[in-house]
């Protein structure tokens, strides 16, 4: 017989959180963190179809907050002006309380792909969707 999920296990992104640098990102509404594997054709005798041997892997994502703050402006204008694309730290947490565990994973080596200096229209909520590359992960919690 199947074994069939639980319903209340599934993780609602309700209950997420997103710390920047340390400091809690109470503005944002959303995270994507993901891992691409970069991968080679290996030729095989024998069989027409390539194998396939991983040779890399790169880190991307997305934060998405409200227009409630300058944090990004404060935290990347100045720099970027100087010629300097800083690095960050992020922790991504999720703990849904209808799940016995919390799913934690820390990034190093952030950097944003871009600053939106200004994104607005009338009778709109401001928001922002902040694109990243990384270095680094660790998972805290799982």
């Amino acid at each position: 017989m199947a074994e069939i999920l639980d319903a209340a296990l599934v993780r609602s992104g309700t209950w997420g959180s997103l710390w920047l640098d340390g400091e809690q990102v109470a503005e944002c509404y959303g995270c994507q963190i993901k891992l691409s594997k970069t991968k080679e054709d290996v030729a095989r005798c024998r069989t027409l179809v390539a194998g396939k041997k991983l040779t890399g892997i790169s880190g991307t994502g997305t934060v998405r907050i409200y227009n409630a703050t300058s944090r990004l402006i404060q935290a990347e204008a100045q720099a970027l002006k100087n010629g300097q694309d800083l690095r960050h730290t992020l922790i991504s947490n999720l703990d849904d309380p209808d799940n016995p565990s919390n799913q934690r994973i820390s990034i190093t080596g952030v950097s944003f792909d871009d600053l939106t200096l200004a994104d607005w229209e009338a009778a709109k909520l401001g928001q922002i969707e902040a694109p990243f590359t990384f270095e680094d992960f660790d998972v805290l919690d799982s």
